[in-house]
C-alpha cells in the first residue's frame, strides 16, 4: 500500500465551474499508483466540489441559476420576522461574501473517488468540478490524498 499527497492549484475565472478531470488524471499518472482511493478536499470556505454532467453545459448553467435563485449574491439574507430582507452581518469582502459561505455549506467540500489503472474511475458523462462561489477570480487549492497499490508486472485487472 502506498500514499501520495498533492495540492492542486486551480485559478478560477470567478463564479462558475472549473473541470478538474484532466489535471487530476495528469497527477494520478505521476504517482505510480494503479488501484486506489482518491480523497479530494477543497481548502476554502467559499468554493466547493461537485460531480456532474460534463457533456451538456446547460446542466451547469441550470445548476448556477438554481443556486442564484436559492442564495442570491446581493448581500441580503432571507426574510426576517417582519417580511424584510436584511443585510448579512458578515460582508467583509463584498455582497457575495456571506452568500458564498452559504453556498459552500449547501454543497460539498470533499469527494472520494475510485482510481483504476492509474485514472479516475468515473462515468462517461461525469465531470469533477470546482464550483467557485465568489464573483471575482481566485486561486484555489485542493488537497488530493491518494491511497492505493502500485502497478505490479503481470498483474491484470482481476479486481
Amino acid at each position: 500500500m502506498q500514499q501520495a499527497l498533492h495540492q492542486l492549484e486551480v485559478r478560477t475565472q470567478g463564479q462558475g465551474f472549473t473541470r478538474l478531470n484532466p489535471q487530476l488524471n495528469q497527477w494520478l499518472a505521476t504517482t505510480g499508483i494503479d488501484l486506489g482511493v482518491l480523497h479530494l478536499s477543497c481548502l476554502h470556505t467559499s468554493a466547493s466540489l461537485t460531480i456532474n454532467e460534463n457533456a451538456d453545459p446547460r446542466v451547469l448553467d441550470d445548476l448556477a441559476a438554481w443556486m442564484d435563485a436559492l442564495v442570491p449574491q446581493d448581500g441580503y439574507g432571507p426574510l426576517n420576522g417582519l417580511g424584510k430582507r436584511v443585510r448579512y452581518a458578515h460582508d467583509d469582502e463584498g455582497d457575495d461574501d456571506m452568500p458564498a459561505h452559504i453556498r459552500t455549506a449547501l454543497t460539498s467540500q470533499t469527494l472520494t473517488l475510485s482510481v483504476e489503472h492509474g485514472r479516475l474511475l468515473v462515468g462517461v458523462w461525469q465531470g469533477i468540478y470546482l464550483w467557485e462561489h465568489r464573483a471575482i477570480p481566485h486561486q484555489r487549492r485542493i488537497a488530493c490524498h491518494l491511497i492505493g497499490e502500485a502497478r505490479t508486472p503481470g498483474r491484470s485487472g482481476g479486481r
